[in-house]
């Protein structure tokens, strides 16, 4: 199936999507250009960041504002930027009304359930379970509230977007979807995967243009061939050499299992049992091709129904790539992950010489080890403190750098708009008013992200 715009659609206006350049505009379409610099960025998230921290972590409603400010304005399609209007005092007020309703459910609902529990199964397994299963619709509500929000707070040409009420329809048909998917083994993951998708762009506005999903669920099994053969990889590897022809080779008898082990506690030796043991190296192999698969679905599954979005006189297509979107991944990630656990390594190493332990790693009086070691433990303490801040602040930095820039600037270099007949025809939306904003996103812990 060809990853263009059903034509069969409620929008047959829109002609069908042509090849346009990307990041330049075209006679019968527009292209998306990105003018960020990745240099301005790391000094516009160190900068934020560092307030976040002298503030104890107040400051991070501004820093998010500021980000996505920054990152709206570089994304231009048809050379005109995207504005965002987000307001941090209001996503403050929204966190604070957030965090209320929420202390009242978990203090109030989950004293409920577990009194039930106690009384009518005289266990608290059961109240633990409801009370996790009670936070598993909220959580879905959060992320359609927080897409509303941002929306609503973003224009394009002076045009506002937005998005439909339905916080509470998308939480409860994606606790259903999930349900069947968890049923069916994950094999209608792309039926989830469509459906929540198409509730939600359905609900979507450009002004007074209403967007529209087109196609259909089967069209995004296309996107997961490396998630498939890697577990068909895995399972492979599992049966051989645990069963069909085992690594060890008397583990198919399970009666001999536990004198061998027993025999490597006492200081035995499984040299003798291992066949042929380069086979185990399909494991990792197989666990990186899901890993790999899994980030390549998401985003290909995102682009296929990009290809199948439009409007009234309006079409978008996507030309991302899932292998580039899975290195920006894997090694933005690396970057910023390792610049975290080497500087809580070397905290730790630090603390041990801080604290008395030095003379296991250094000499006495071996770079300024005795130094450390006399510091009040006040301040000691404060420095540790702001060491490990300060570690955490660069793992931002560095994700916002290596990961979520160069992902926005693939995803809006490959985007255009093959068809803009109905953009002169779209008028204003009134303007969204929220009460606690993203909230229950930040309270969640899901608005960390740009």
């Amino acid at each position: 199936m060809s990853e263009t715009t059903n034509l069969n659609s409620p929008w047959k206006s829109a002609p069908k999507p042509q090849n346009v350049p990307t990041g330049t505009g075209a006679e019968n379409g527009m292209g998306v250009e990105f003018t960020g610099k990745r240099g301005a960025l790391f000094w516009l998230a160190l900068k934020t960041g560092f307030f976040t921290i002298l503030t104890l972590g107040f400051y991070r409603f501004w820093m998010k504002t500021r980000l996505r400010r920054w990152y709206w304005s570089a994304m231009r399609p048809g050379g005109h930027p995207m504005e965002y209007l987000g307001d941090p005092i209001e996503k403050l007020l929204g966190f604070f009304i957030a965090v209320v309703i929420l202390t009242f459910y978990i203090g109030i609902v989950n004293l409920l359930l577990m009194f039930v529990s106690f009384s009518v199964f005289n266990s608290s397994v059961i109240g633990y379970v409801l009370s996790f299963a009670g936070v598993i619709p909220l959580w879905f509500y959060a992320r359609y509230r927080a897409r509303r929000y941002v929306l609503a707070r973003t224009r394009w040409r002076g045009v506002r977007f937005g998005l439909e009420k339905g916080a509470w329809g998308y939480a409860l048909r994606a606790m259903w979807y999930w349900f069947v998917t968890i049923v069916t083994l994950g094999i209608l993951w792309p039926r989830m995967t469509f459906l929540l998708e198409k509730y939600k762009t359905d609900r979507t506005f450009f002004g007074s243009a209403r967007l529209l999903q087109t196609g259909n669920w089967p069209m995004l099994y296309r996107a997961t061939w490396p998630f498939v053969i890697s577990l068909v990889l895995l399972a492979g590897t599992a049966v051989w050499t645990l069963w069909w022809d085992p690594v060890l080779a008397d583990v198919s008898d399970a009666s001999l299992i536990f004198p061998m082990v027993e025999d490597v506690f006492k200081g035995g030796s499984l040299e003798a049992a291992w066949l042929r043991p380069e086979r185990l190296l399909l494991y990792p192999v197989a666990l990186s091709g899901l890993l790999f698969g899994a980030i390549y679905y998401r985003w290909v599954s995102k682009r296929i129904m990009a290809n199948h979005k439009l409007g009234p006189g309006v079409q978008f297509a996507s030309a991302l790539s899932g292998i580039r979107v899975t290195f920006i991944y894997v090694l933005g990630n690396f970057i910023a992950y390792l610049s975290l656990v080497l500087g809580l390594l070397a905290l730790m190493l630090l603390a041990i010489v801080m604290f008395g332990g030095g003379a296991f790693l250094m000499p006495e009086g071996y770079l300024g080890a005795d130094v450390l070691g006399n510091l009040p433990r006040w301040l000691s303490l404060g420095l540790l403190a702001v060491l490990y801040l300060t570690f955490f602040l660069m793992w931002g930095v560095l994700y916002n750098t290596f990961v979520t820039f160069p992902l926005m600037r693939h995803m809006a270099r490959t985007t255009s708009l093959p068809a803009i007949a109905g953009l002169p025809l779209i008028s204003q939306r009134a303007r969204d008013e929220f009460a606690e904003a993203e909230g229950f996103a930040e309270a969640l812990d899901l608005g960390a992200a740009i």
